[in-house]
């Protein structure tokens, strides 16, 4: 059944939203993306975790959609025949190295405060040929409505020396986006489940600032060196922990895809179809940007780069191993990630 506006703007999940990103920001984001019934409670005096990840999640999407051109014109395209995205996932790309600086190593800096939110590791996923784990963090109050985390972990010990070293000078200068408030309040949040409305509103903007680059402005010849090994670690050493891509939930990725090739749109050649054939995946092609190296000589040089992008899956529904209830199968699949993260190597 379809929510009305009031129903939409007296939830708590509006509240938060608008006292965070203002009325308009907020009424684009609803307008844009999909949200179920039991994520509309009415507001009162404390902000859930489900809440709260919702309200985090709405807003990576949008930063995501801000990134990638290609993206908002499909998304445009969708919502102007009275279409919505289901949100299904974002990912994001961290470095397990010795020296990350103030910032906590690898899935750490995520895992900090994607459980207190109420997200749990699903399953793990080897990512060998990248030299990479993928971690699925899955939402314990509500699985199949609040978007999921793809959490990727680059092993710089399976590396060259060389590497290791121009990663070292990368990520060595990253900067901790939680300052000690915001750790405080993750503290409480993790131990009531809930918060008060106005620490909630005070945490938000934070949370969304981990979704960034933390360190500082590579140098060219260390972002050369990552880019010999590592298409993946390159990409971090410009976008940071940016989500990499977010993702819609679509009824039929093999249609959409050729309905987005007809069109002459950057989609990918080939959907990525799970071992088991109940996961299928395809994307467009990362956006192209222009970020600034430091040269040798201190100066700053700027360079064309793969940025984030868009993907699209569609998953089918599934038998419960233990109650034979058929559930959206909420998995993924290593080899349909390695394919995926492609997207950025392409045009490296």
């Amino acid at each position: 059944m379809a929510h009305t506006q009031v129903q939409i703007e007296h939830s708590q999940l509006w509240r938060l939203l608008e006292a965070t990103a203002g009325r308009e920001r907020t009424a684009e984001l609803f307008a844009m993306i999909a949200v179920d019934a039991p994520l509309l409670t009415d507001a009162g005096e404390t902000v859930p975790r489900v809440v709260l990840a919702q309200a985090m999640n709405m807003l990576l999407f949008a930063k995501n959609l801000d990134a990638v051109p290609e993206g908002k014109v499909y998304v445009t395209e969708k919502l102007a025949v009275g279409g919505q995205v289901v949100f299904d996932h974002g990912a994001l790309r961290t470095v397990a190295a010795a020296n990350t600086g103030a910032l906590p190593t690898g899935e750490l800096a995520f895992k900090r405060f994607l459980e207190p939110l109420g997200f749990t590791v699903a399953d793990v996923y080897p990512l060998a040929r990248l030299k990479m784990t993928g971690r699925a963090y899955c939402h314990q109050d509500a699985p199949e409505l609040v978007a999921q985390f793809f959490v990727s972990e680059l092993h710089v010990d399976q590396f060259s020396p060389a590497f290791q070293q121009a990663v070292d000078n990368v990520v060595k200068s990253s900067r901790d986006p939680l300052n000690d408030r915001a750790k405080a309040l993750l503290v409480k949040l993790a131990d009531a489940r809930a918060l008060p409305f106005a620490e909630a509103v005070e945490l938000l903007p934070q949370l969304v600032g981990c979704f960034a680059v933390q360190h500082d402005t590579p140098a060219l010849a260390d972002y050369e060196a990552l880019l010999a090994e590592s298409a993946e670690m390159a990409w971090i050493s410009t976008e940071g922990n940016c989500f990499n891509h977010a993702t819609d939930h679509v009824d039929d990725v093999f249609a959409v895809a050729d309905a987005l090739r007809a069109q002459g749109m950057p989609i990918k050649d080939k959907v990525e179809v799970s071992a088991n054939g109940s996961v299928r995946q395809t994307a467009f092609k990362a956006t192209q940007v222009e970020r600034q190296f430091k040269a040798a000589d201190g100066s700053l040089v700027t360079r064309t780069v793969p940025g984030s992008f868009y993907e699209f899956i569609t998953r089918d529904l599934i038998a419960d191993s233990a109650t034979g209830e058929q559930k959206l199968d909420l998995r993924f699949d290593s080899s349909n990630a390695q394919g995926i993260f492609k997207m950025t190597a392409a045009a490296c």
